[in-house]
């Protein structure tokens, strides 16, 4: 369909792109990812032709067409209602409606032949078009974003950037292009609107480039990932959860070949040196300078992950009581949003904050943080210091400041060192520290005022959708200051895999109310899972209360085998377990060996026997967990 060929591009000096190459095929569902600056967003703009490239080619069948999702539609301003925005998509269905409307209510005063042989043309082609059906399509998506029945005659302009960025998606969507291209698709959805879009996007019969920091989204609608690294475009053939392992994979063939190949520099200028001064041995000595001359240098592994070497503290800790806060009450004039609820946050509670848009999440914060009046009672703990961080304090970042002098302005007593440390941390260094902060990018500018934020001398946290606009390497930084963080955080976000890694309380809004989930992220989804299939069921103690109850008539009553035999049957997948995990050790030892490591058909071989044994001894492991289950019962 598309097939990039020897690409090159450049932003002045720099290289964004030299001799970089990617096929692009039917049906392909691609996760492109890097760092950011690395070329993500320039490559989309390339295969759009708004950027031309500098050399090489970029070929596209003929009949192929592209939808570009990306951030500059929010400038897109209209009084149209959202609904009649996406039926842009079908406008020549529009235009055919609005003439059959036309010639129908020209047939009301002046009734032709013509006009009935014309109508029935109009009629042919909008069927031909499904124009009966395009409205039914609209709306499904919209409200498979989000957006509620009355919401859909609403003006566009009434609405926030986000939700706007739902909406030319939504068109994008009816589009039905070729090759959609999603520019961070998911920084403008909640976590509902993110379900629903990985789910069509599974049944999406188009191919799709998707450039995203959600390692849950990408591992749900990608199966291939594209790195942008050095230049290239580097392909892996899985989503963002094999891309990981077999990077890894890839760099340990990589580090024994660089390891190697020193070996042998070092052990031909050993020769050098030693026999240069050998008349007998010049012949030689001089067929080993031009071996060396001519070597191809293999480069070294450099660690792309990020490791947080700053303490991140205060002076004083809270006590056991953060806050408190009984009969909570809030509503914007008829519009609910909590009604006659009450929270209680304890010291070293890491709170995930979830749900869908509009249901009142940043409306609490800023409760919390005192900014938002209410009704109801509101009480703050002993020595409680607490810090707001939020996409709208980006703009109260002094924008003529560098970053040292942005980051002094904290109040910190912590030295230029220190504070040149904590940039770094941030992915800011050497002489990045004192660019102005005018001059940053919006995911730069969030780094910044993160690094304020963690800076501040505060025990409580309020962090409001903190991961927007970061690239993985800077979520992962922001991951790991907030696993070490030793006081109480309440942060919200829609990214799972960061909820997952930082939060061990989930909290959600029901029926007005706020509810607790006492556990980590994937425990309280598991939770939802079960609550869901057994939603409709009558409970024990209403079955207790039923007169007369007679079993269901083709209910059968089975058995639990006898314990003896569970017993044997444990002892049996115990014995598998160790012999499989004795078969994986021995595939481990066998991939470190230089033979295979530097031979990528053996280590192919190899790692095909890895991940078999590996899926049955997971299989085994999750045999072993049920027969344990009966036996415990």
């Amino acid at each position: 369909m598309i097939s990039i060929t020897n690409l090159s591009f450049h932003f002045g000096a720099r290289a964004m792109y030299d001799e970089a190459n990617l096929h692009i095929n039917p049906g392909d569902k691609i996760g492109l990812i890097g760092a950011n600056g690395t070329g993500k967003s320039t490559l989309l703009r390339i295969l759009t032709g708004e950027y031309q490239p500098d050399g090489g080619t970029v070929s596209m069948a003929k009949d192929c067409t592209i939808g570009f999702l990306n951030q500059d539609l929010l400038s897109y301003q209209t009084q149209d209602s959202i609904l009649h925005v996406v039926m842009q998509a079908f406008q020549r269905a529009l235009d055919v409606h609005d003439e059959m409307e036309r010639v129908i209510h020209e047939m009301e005063t002046n009734y032709r032949d013509e006009l009935v042989e014309q109508l029935g043309e109009l009629q042919e082609e909008y069927e031909r078009m499904d124009g009966f059906t395009l409205q039914a399509r609209a709306e499904e998506i919209l409200e498979g974003l989000g957006f509620s029945t009355t919401d859909l005659q609403l003006p566009l302009n009434s609405f926030s950037g986000g939700w706007r960025m739902r909406v030319m998606l939504a068109r994008l969507l009816l589009q039905n292009p070729s090759l959609l291209l999603l520019d961070e698709p998911t920084n403008h959805l909640d976590m509902p609107s993110i379900q629903w879009i990985e789910q069509y996007l599974e049944r999406y019969e188009g191919a799709c480039i998707i450039v995203s920091h959600d390692r849950y989204f990408l591992d749900n609608t990608v199966s291939t990932i594209v790195e942008v690294a050095n230049a290239k475009l580097n392909v892996y053939a899985g989503n963002y959860s094999f891309y990981l392992e077999e990077k890894a994979l890839r760099n340990e063939i990589q580090k024994g070949a660089f390891e190697n190949q020193q070996a042998k520099i070092r052990q031909t200028e050993r020769f050098i040196e030693r026999f240069k001064a050998k008349a007998s041995k010049a012949r030689q000595v001089q067929s080993r300078v031009k071996a060396l001359s001519r070597i191809d240098l293999i480069d070294d592994v450099v660690d792309e992950n990020a490791r947080v070497n700053f303490k991140f503290s205060f002076t004083t800790p809270s006590g056991r009581i953060v806050m408190n806060m009984e009969h909570m009450s809030k509503a914007y004039g008829e519009k609910v949003i909590f009604k006659n609820t009450s929270l209680k946050i304890e010291r070293g509670q890491k709170i995930g904050f979830i749900g869908a848009n509009g249901k009142g999440k940043s409306t609490l914060l800023r409760i919390i943080n005192g900014s938002e009046p209410f009704d109801g009672e509101r009480v703050m703990g002993h020595n409680v210091k607490d810090t707001f961080f939020a996409q709208h304090q980006l703009e109260a970042l002094n924008m003529d400041n560098n970053l040292i002098q942005e980051l002094q302005q904290t109040g910190t007593t912590r030295t230029e060192m220190e504070l040149r440390s904590l940039l770094g941390c941030f992915l800011f260094s050497a002489d990045d520290v004192f660019k102005k902060i005018k001059v940053l990018s919006g995911g730069e500018k969030s780094r910044v005022a993160l690094a304020k934020t963690l800076l501040s001398d505060a025990n409580f946290l309020l962090l409001d959708e903190p991961t927007n606009h970061l690239d993985m390497v800077s979520v992962n930084i922001l991951i790991q200051a907030l696993q070490q963080y030793q006081g109480t955080f309440l942060v919200i976000s829609h990214d799972r895999f960061f909820i997952e890694q930082v939060a061990n309380t989930i909290w959600y809004i029901e029926d007005y109310e706020l509810k607790e989930y006492p556990g980590t992220f994937e425990e309280y989804e598991y939770w939802q899972e079960e609550r869901a299939k057994n939603a409709g069921r009558p409970s024990a103690s209403q079955e207790k209360k039923t007169k007369n109850p007679e079993p269901p008539a083709e209910k059968k009553t089975t058995q639990s085998p006898p314990a003896a035999n569970l017993k044997k049957e444990l002892e049996q997948i115990e014995n598998q377990i160790s012999e499989l995990e004795r078969k994986k050790g021995e595939i481990e030892e066998e991939i470190a060996l230089p033979s295979v490591y530097g031979d990528f058909s053996k280590l192919q071989t190899c790692r095909q026997a890895y991940d078999d044994v590996n899926a049955r001894l997971n299989a085994a492991t999750k045999k072993w967990e049920e027969i344990l289950e009966k036996t415990e019962a």
